[in-house]
Parts: structure tokens; sequence; C-alpha cells
């Protein structure tokens, strides 16, 4: 599926390049920007909580990833 802000073009030459990198650069991509969207999250929760410590920063970070009830106590 085509995102919005996408023209019909660019979508296409997205796709061949995806198609044309090997199984380890698109494993590096995606982890690349799972990496890079931790960080956003944690600078925005750090913008809006700035009284948190780091662990209680991390602890937010887990509530925004995982569903509720998913988390052990110590880390909810």
């Amino acid at each position: 599926m085509r995102p919005l802000d996408t023209t019909v073009e660019a979508d296409a030459l997205q796709r061949e390049i995806w198609q044309r990198l090997g199984g380890v650069s698109r494993l590096r991509l995606a982890l690349d920007m799972s990496v890079a969207s931790r960080a956003l999250a944690l600078a925005r929760l750090r913008h809006l909580h700035p009284d948190y410590s780091d662990l209680d920063l991390k602890k937010a970070l887990l509530r925004l990833a995982f569903p509720t009830g998913i988390l052990p106590p110590p880390l909810q």
C-alpha cells in the first residue's frame, strides 16, 4: 500500500531500491530505524517529564512499546 504523502513514481522507486538490497542490508536499515524511533520517543518523554529519572524514562518507554499487562510489575 502506497503512503498517502508519496507519489506513485517515488513509491515505485523506493520499492525497486528495497528489492535490490540484500537481506542483511534490509535488516540493518530496519534496526537503524528502530534505534532512531526509540531515541525520538525517549526525547519526547524527557521533554514531557523532565523530572523523570533514567529508570523512569526507560519504564515509560517500555509502557509505550508493549501492551498493558505484558510487563512484569517492576517494569510497569
